[in-house]
């Protein structure tokens, strides 16, 4: 073998075992290194955020009109877009079999007035002539009295009868309950409408559209931090970049067990009719915080399928604490646990990072 080509071997693998080394020697420093945790302190403040939450906004009142009697419809006054004042007519029907009958028992109660009349005058006679002994038997006297006592009776239900008669009449004219703007119309002249068909379309529909109801769902988180009288902006699309406003009225009082959220209503002024029931909005919320919170990093929260925690470093020891959130920005978010104002907290936390003593 040449000389030189032996040396070149041998060198070669003295520089192979020398690298062989220094990697080891690398791996074993690496193992030996601590890991370094950057570290936040528990703040005792709350945090401030806005939420964008979708609502709806519906009319304040709305009704759909049925007709109440059977009859057809005679004349319509109004139509899709009419605004109407409350008590106004918007449509009229008939039913002549119903006239007939208001006619009947206006006769029945004349004809039982007039029996009640007599029968009544009848007895007082006898009253007046059983003041002579003998003159009258006690028992025609009762049966007077009792007879008089009977065409009352009867006179009074024919009178319930006729006025129940006229009521029905009344509902032959159709009139409007409140302001609004008609937004349905279902029938025309001629139409037969029944009081006692099923899945009937109403006749009517009247929504009040100067005054409407803002509704939003809030998450449970949020519900603490609104109360009645407060003011809520909003956004349609309708009206790009027009700021609305509104004012909470009213709360359920009951949180939904599915979405964990609780409906509001928030009463909204329509007098320019810039908006309309049904509307799609956008509504802001400036979420103040709660004083009393402790916040965090928002990257010191970890949340799993089974929990959601951070991570305390405290005398080179982690441990993990649950907690549940509130409020939150993009920076911090508000936590609620068994926590300390001070403890510092692993920020960019991770499930990977175990409990325990910090290796030094």
């Amino acid at each position: 073998m040449n000389k030189n080509l032996f040396f070149i071997i041998i060198a070669l693998g003295f520089a192979a075992c020398t690298s062989s080394e220094g990697n080891e020697t690398d791996t074993a420093a690496k193992k030996t290194i601590a890991p370094v945790y950057q570290t936040a302190v528990i703040e005792k403040a709350g945090v401030s955020s806005v939420m964008k939450l979708p609502a709806q906004l519906a009319a304040y009142e709305e009704v759909s009109i049925f007709p109440k009697v059977n009859g057809y419809v005679k004349e319509v006054l109004v139509d899709i877009g009419s605004r109407v004042a409350p008590g106004q007519l918007l449509m009229t029907l008939e039913a002549p079999e119903l006239l007939q009958a208001t006619v009947q028992a206006k006769e029945k109660y004349a004809r039982s007035k007039a029996n009640f009349a007599i029968s009544k005058e009848h007895y007082l006679r006898l009253l007046e002539a059983a003041k002579t002994p003998g003159a009258i038997s006690p028992l025609d006297l009762s049966t007077a009295k009792e007879n008089m006592q009977a065409d009352s009776a009867q006179s009074n239900a024919e009178k319930a009868n006729w006025e129940m008669q006229q009521t029905m009449m009344g509902y032959l004219r159709v009139v409007a309950p409140f302001e609004g703007v008609i937004t349905q119309r279902n029938v025309h002249p001629g139409a037969l409408v029944s009081a006692n068909a099923k899945d009937n379309m109403p006749m009517l529909e009247l929504k009040q559209t100067a005054h409407l109801r803002l509704q939003v769902d809030i998450p449970e988180a949020l519900s603490d931090f609104l109360s009645k009288k407060d003011t809520v902006a909003f956004y349609v699309n309708a009206l790009k970049g027009k700021k609305m406003t509104g004012i909470i009225v009213r709360t359920s009082h009951n949180i939904n067990q599915q979405y964990r959220t609780e409906r509001i209503e928030a009463d909204v002024k329509n007098s320019e009719g810039l908006l309309a029931p049904g509307m799609y909005a956008d509504v802001v919320f400036d979420a103040k915080g709660n004083p009393n919170a402790l916040s965090v990093p928002k990257t010191a929260v970890i949340t799993s399928t089974e929990r959601k925690y951070v991570l305390i470093l405290n005398d080179n020891i982690i441990r993990k604490v649950d907690v549940a959130t509130g409020n939150e920005n993009a920076a911090s978010v508000e936590v609620y646990g068994k926590l300390q104002p001070g403890e510092k907290v692993i920020i960019n936390a991770n499930d990977e990072i175990k409990e325990g003593k910090v290796m030094e």
